[in-house]
């Protein structure tokens, strides 16, 4: 039996102190969100403090999803660090807008520019 959707994919790179974690899939209630906490959960254990979420790949997110998003920013925070969102598709980009989170989170245009922000 296949699933009608891709469920989330994590995937964690680092460029000198930033980590990049790229999110592919679609980020929801249950063992996608879950994920996404352990991921940052682990992240801040080991005291990073430079993050980006690379959203390019991202195809959903429901609120359970921006809900992690938004610990994971005062998690990073808390650290005394940031975090970042990065490649944000249209329609993930009007539900940041809608939600007002665009407020939150620094969004740039390519990880480049994150990278260099820090």
């Amino acid at each position: 039996m296949s699933l009608p959707f891709e469920p989330a994919k994590v995937a964690i790179r680092q460029t000198g102190s930033v980590v990049i974690v790229d999110l592919a899939g679609r980020v929801t209630v249950g063992e996608s969100a879950a994920l996404v906490r352990k991921t940052i959960q682990d992240l801040v254990a080991g005291k990073h403090k430079h993050v980006i979420l690379n959203l390019k790949d991202l195809t959903y997110v429901d609120s359970a999803g921006l809900g992690e998003m938004v610990k994971a920013l005062t998690s990073v925070r808390d650290l005394g660090g940031d975090l970042k969102l990065v490649n944000p598709q249209p329609r993930i980009t009007h539900l940041l807008e809608i939600t007002k989170l665009t407020m939150l989170f620094a969004i740039l245009p390519d990880e480049n520019a994150a990278v260099l922000s820090f």
